[in-house]
């Protein structure tokens, strides 16, 4: 079974960024990750991997029409199994708490740690085997 990571996020350079940090879990098949420029994209994406094989959406919240934070409610509806972490320049408090209000597992701040997001994924991965 593929096992996806959905990032969504509308500036190019993320999805460069992404399979830079975790090209030999892409490279060996760990886990295989998608990427949507838009919410309402990832909403699309999100309905289309149909089976358990999505364990975790990244989205940005500030993007242009429908922001991270709308997106939030939507997918949690559509998708409940699938943890969502939000990704922002602004971890302020307030930030935080509508992200978690709306249904976040978790808030991240850019520049991402990404030893912290890993650490996230393999116990995505390690609940999904």
């Amino acid at each position: 079974m593929s096992v996806y990571i959905l990032v969504v996020d509308d500036e190019p350079d993320v999805e460069a960024l992404f399979r830079q940090q975790f090209r030999r879990d892409l490279k060996s098949g760990r886990f295989m990750m998608e990427f949507a420029p838009s919410a309402p994209a990832a909403l699309q994406r999100a309905a289309d991997i149909k089976d358990p094989s999505l364990i975790l959406i990244l989205s940005d919240i500030n993007m242009p029409g429908m922001t991270g934070l709308e997106m939030l409610p939507k997918v949690r509806a559509e998708r409940p199994d699938v943890p969502v972490i939000m990704i922002t320049a602004y971890g302020d408090a307030e930030t935080r708490r509508k992200a978690i209000e709306n249904g976040a597992v978790g808030l991240l701040t850019k520049p991402i740690d990404f030893a912290l997001l890993r650490l996230e994924i393999d116990n995505r991965l390690g609940q999904a085997a």
